[in-house]
């Protein structure tokens, strides 16, 4: 039989509340709802602005299961959390990380208990895999989403001098996910990463897990995303990995460069706070308290995107390619560089506050990563900090969620869709994706 396709109208909310007739798998297939993932996107990143930590009882009546794995903080969490805001569709049973910090905030925020456990261990025994399920609830007669966005540090562009040595533990992460989802069998899963996951170097790991989700039924598809397109005010390029049971079309970002929120958007309204001295009202608005050296050289800085000039610093920079952007300034009106786990630190890259002189605050990080005001982060600075850098953007992981909703709800797509859709990646971008980052971006300037 032929599916239908909904019709809407742009701009009328009460579109939305169609989608909630088709939650339920029983209803799942019938109708093409394509229509309405731009509409549902922005409706759930518009509520994301106001989430507060969720009460378990909003939401275990949920339909689809979604169990979490290297969860951090819950970045990728928060997209789907985000959805439930408009469609009560996902049960959050729990997010589990190795470490304590971060499984900590995940338990805060999503009112799950608190899973701070090794994925090698769960994967490596069945019996121990099952006991973990059986203890947060997962009924496996009901439909489960799993994310699994692996450590990416042993991928990352930065490590390449590394590249020849013995591979990096963190790397054969991928290929554990994989069988954790070979035993759970999800409708559909999600994965993150670098863009160096999909790049020559590491192709292996990422055809060797691929070929492990096809002999389960999967079709799996991958593309390299700007979570700028997706609203998030920073330049933050990441590859996206999707697999479900049905075929699909992978998700689009909404934004063209010219309309990528800035940075000035982000942080602009914030109160001006001198280096490690907290905001009164804002205990995460409080950045390093840098040595008086460090403040020298950033009171020399251009504001507003400056770079240090030659000669002021450690001697050293001024000798070694490949530093221009050390202890520079963020840009007012343009996306912040990729927020990491080091922006807290000036003399790790372009990470000076656009005007006053330090380093970016832990909240200044967060919004720049996109997590709203509410999110509470657990631990000590360098733990949140770290939480900070390591996550998915919270509005980026509401564009894959609202995608992977619609696609799981909707009629296998059409020729025509699938031909006007995000291409899937199938060979490796190049050794590095770094430079073809840099490529775009000359390229865009020059636009």
């Amino acid at each position: 039989m032929r599916s239908k396709t909904i019709p809407f109208k742009e701009g009328q909310s009460m579109n939305i509340d169609l989608l909630k007739n088709y939650v339920s798998k029983e209803n799942w297939g019938k109708h093409d709802l394509r229509a309405l993932k731009g509409e549902l996107l922005k409706c759930a990143q518009e509520k994301q602005k106001c989430f507060m930590p969720l009460d378990k009882n909003t939401y275990s009546g949920n339909p689809i299961q979604l169990i979490d794995f290297f969860c951090g903080a819950g970045g990728t969490s928060l997209g789907f959390a985000s959805i439930n805001e408009i469609i009560p569709a996902f049960n959050f049973l729990g997010g589990c990380d190795i470490n304590k910090a971060s499984a900590e905030s995940y338990a805060h925020n999503y009112g799950t208990p608190v899973i701070n456990r090794d994925i090698i261990e769960l994967a490596q025994n069945e019996k121990m895999l099952k006991e973990f399920l059986d203890n947060i609830g997962y009924d496996k007669s009901k439909p489960t989403v799993l994310i699994g966005c692996a450590p990416c540090q042993g991928f990352t562009s930065h490590r390449k001098k590394h590249w020849n040595e013995e591979d990096d533990i963190r790397n054969n992460l991928v290929n554990v996910f994989a069988e954790i989802v070979s035993y759970i069998q999800p409708i559909a899963f999600i994965m993150e990463n670098v863009p160096e996951f999909l790049s020559n170097r590491y192709w292996n790991y990422f055809s060797a897990a691929k070929e492990h989700f096809l002999q389960d039924g999967y079709i799996v598809k991958e593309n390299i995303y700007n979570a700028a397109s997706f609203g998030v005010p920073q330049e933050r390029f990441r590859s996206i990995v999707i697999g479900m049971k049905k075929n699909f079309l992978l998700p689009e970002g909404y934004l063209e460069p010219s309309d990528y929120r800035t940075v000035r958007e982000a942080i602009g309204g914030l109160n001006p706070v001198h280096a490690g001295v907290a905001d009164p009202g804002d205990p995460m608005h409080k950045s390093a308290a840098h040595k008086k050296s460090t403040i020298e050289v950033l009171k020399q800085v251009p504001h507003d995107g400056g770079n240090r000039p030659a000669g002021v610093g450690p001697a050293c920079l001024d000798r070694t390619k490949g530093f221009s952007d050390t202890y520079g300034r963020l840009y007012w009106d343009r996306p912040s560089i990729t927020i990491t786990h080091y922006a807290r630190n000036p003399a790790s890259g372009r990470y000076t506050h656009p005007v006053q002189d330090r380093g970016l605050t832990a909240r200044e990080a967060a919004l720049l990563q996109s997590f709203p005001i509410g999110f509470e982060f657990m631990g000590k600075s360098d733990d949140i900090y770290r939480q900070i850098g390591e996550a998915v953007p919270p509005l980026f992981a509401t564009g894959i969620a609202s995608n992977i909703l619609i696609e799981m709800m909707s009629s296998e797509p059409t020729s025509k869709e699938l031909e006007n859709s995000p291409k899937s990646i199938e060979e490796p971008v190049s050794s590095s994706y770094s430079s073809v980052i840099a490529g775009i971006k000359i390229k865009r300037k020059e636009e």
